[in-house]
């Protein structure tokens, strides 16, 4: 256990490496760069004041030499300044984060305590009226995009009730700012309950049909216990990989729907400096991003070991 945990972490590491130089060497693809942006603006180019932007910028530097100054400066939490704002960029990154995670939090929240009681009911009434109607409604999240359900959203809102639950840069409470972010926590949490629906009631059927649930029937078992304490605990781990995919990708994957409901996150923030080409904004909330999904897989491997005892990993 102890070396697979090492070689792990190595590989934690490894990957995280590689990606920031996948995130360094994209961002150079992308033509132009602040200076231009900057000119672009105004309509005439200077080249002698582009040129000393750049030089005061750094990026008339070696791209590899550009590329480990960035590196070595994140290895000692430097993370540069954004050439938006000129402040440091952790300054910029830090307000936003929390409102991203709790969206992310929110939208997780709805996804478990939706998809896996819906799941199991829908195992266990199978080819019933519930089971048809689950499989239609899940089989619509899936197909409808989580923006355009944001805007149907928005639109009846609106309509119905002549207000606009977009996030307010100052929320009067907690609890009225989680009420703004449940909105959009439910219309992202929509596509991915369905996800575990259906991935749910898959692996709980494999389970049901299985020797051990019929002898525990034969024992006169009650169904809740069999179904939550026996079939469910033994189809989980499925559950709990897509659970980690879902909770990775909503770290950096809800940049549309916080601009359709105007939440100052991360994502909506990477657009804006994406169109800025501030490439130490973008590299930042990129890499980030990558680290989550990296430690969400890290994770769940871990909790692989816990809870399926099945599961041994040897040294």
């Amino acid at each position: 256990m102890a070396i697979y945990l090492l070689r792990r972490i190595f590989l934690l590491f490894v990957t995280i490496l590689g990606v920031s130089i996948i995130i360094f060497a994209l961002m150079r693809v992308v033509p132009g760069n602040i200076a231009d942006v900057l000119f672009e603006s105004s309509g005439y180019i200077d080249q002698v004041q582009k040129a000393k932007i750049e030089a005061e910028l750094g990026l008339d530097k070696p791209l590899i030499q550009q590329y480990l100054s960035w590196l070595g400066h994140l290895l000692t939490g430097d993370f540069g300044f954004s050439y938006m704002s000129e402040r440091p960029a952790i300054d910029e990154i830090l307000p936003r984060l929390p409102v991203t995670f709790k969206l992310a939090a929110l939208t997780l929240f709805f996804t478990i305590i939706f998809g896996i009681p819906l799941g199991v009911w829908s195992a266990v009434k199978q080819n019933g009226l519930v089971d048809n109607a689950l499989r239609v409604v899940t089989l619509s999240a899936l197909s409808l995009p989580s923006f355009w359900c944001g805007l149907l959203v928005l639109m009846f809102s609106v309509h119905v009730f002549g207000v606009i639950p977009i996030y307010s840069n100052e929320p009067r409470s907690i609890f009225h700012e989680l009420f703004l972010l449940s909105i959009p926590a439910l219309v992202v949490g929509f596509r991915s309950s369905a996800l575990i629906v259906r991935l749910t009631r898959s692996s709980m059927l494999e389970v049901l049909r299985q020797d051990y649930i019929r002898t525990a029937r034969a024992k006169g078992v009650s169904e809740s216990t069999i179904h939550y304490r026996h079939a469910l605990k033994n189809a989980i781990l499925p559950i709990i990989t897509l659970l980690g995919i879902e909770a990775s990708h909503l770290m950096g994957g809800l940049v549309v729907i916080e601009t359709v409901f105007n939440i100052p996150g991360l994502g909506r923030y990477l657009v804006e400096a994406i169109r800025w080409r501030d490439y130490p904004i973008v590299q930042n909330i990129v890499l980030f991003s990558a680290c989550a999904v990296v430690m969400t897989n890290f994770i769940v491997d871990m909790l692989y070991a816990v809870i399926d005892p099945r599961i041994k990993y040897v040294d």
